[in-house]
């Protein structure tokens, strides 16, 4: 954990959002430039792209490069792992997600978000097993892609050593019983905690990060998230990130990404800014100084 302060990183799922032009891109700003105009002032991102099919190779090192120091992208596990395969039997399946280019992004990868459909009941034996096969270590992949991934292995990482730390997010209410805590527990990985309307919401912490997920819907907050609900939102991060709120009073560090499913909706970046203050100050998601601090987290 680096130096042992706890690091708390807001931002996006995802930044090609055609609705946010003429908002929080503004009119004028060539497309090609959206992406380094959101990296300048939002720290972290979430990758949604990579659930719905394998992105070219390329595009990790890309995106690698254009951000500034201390970004963090968190990868959103492939469908293919979560939902066609149901957690049974995946290995070759995410050997090839990883083999996909993942590593390209080197200390700028995050956490793996790896969310199971709503219909996917907890089968302890079926999660034990699923945790236990994920990589924990950039070598640990490379072994992973050697002796499973179909095709070329892609971007093999810089540092062999480098932890690869995972999430979990379930949608089922069968999961909210302490053996699935549990698992998390024993395997290290982060329970996701989600404030969507009809979610089952797991609220332990189960590992040394939290991860949360803002949805809401036009219908509950038409404008964004208002003072009161970011203020709340503070209050808690705030508590993971101190220790405080933590059951060995240890800090965590937090990744926190608002996702609007409602295409409509352009509030989302405004209000990751506006969380990212509450807790780091007025300058936080003005534009991102060349110097950023890698946050410890992710650092080795």
């Amino acid at each position: 954990m680096g130096d042992g302060q706890a690091t708390a990183l807001v931002g996006t799922s995802g930044w090609d959002k055609p609705q946010w032009r003429g908002h929080f891109y503004p009119q004028g700003l060539p497309q090609r430039r959206e992406f380094s105009y959101a990296a300048e002032r939002l720290a972290t991102f979430e990758l949604n792209t990579t659930f719905h099919g394998l992105s070219p190779a390329e595009n990790f090192p890309r995106w690698r490069a254009g951000t500034p120091p201390g970004t963090v992208f968190s990868v959103k596990g492939h469908k293919a792992v979560t939902h066609e395969r149901r957690l049974v039997n995946t290995t070759d399946a995410v050997a090839d997600f990883f083999a996909s280019g993942l590593l390209g992004l080197q200390e700028k990868m995050g956490p793996m978000l790896w969310q199971v459909p709503p219909s996917l009941e907890f089968r302890p034996a079926v999660v034990e097993a699923f945790l236990a096969s994920l990589p924990r270590t950039v070598g640990d992949a490379r072994e992973l892609m050697a002796r499973h991934a179909s095709g070329d292995a892609g971007h093999l990482g810089d540092n062999p050593a480098r932890r690869i730390r995972h999430a979990f997010e379930t949608r089922h209410p069968s999961f909210l019983v302490p053996a699935f805590a549990e698992l998390l527990r024993e395997h290290g990985v982060a329970a996701v905690f989600v404030n969507a309307p009809g979610r089952p919401v797991v609220t332990e912490v189960t590992a040394d990060f939290v991860y949360i997920r803002l949805h809401s819907d036009a219908g509950h907050r038409p404008d964004g998230y208002d003072d009161d609900a970011l203020d709340h939102w503070a209050r808690l991060i705030e508590g993971w990130r101190s220790g405080a709120a933590c059951p060995d009073g240890r800090g965590r560090d937090v990744v926190a990404y608002f996702d609007n499913p409602d295409h409509t909706r352009t509030s989302s970046p405004f209000d990751a800014i506006r969380l990212q203050q509450r807790l780091d100050g007025p300058a936080a998601g003005a534009t991102r100084p060349e110097t950023s601090i890698l946050p410890p987290l992710w650092e080795e």
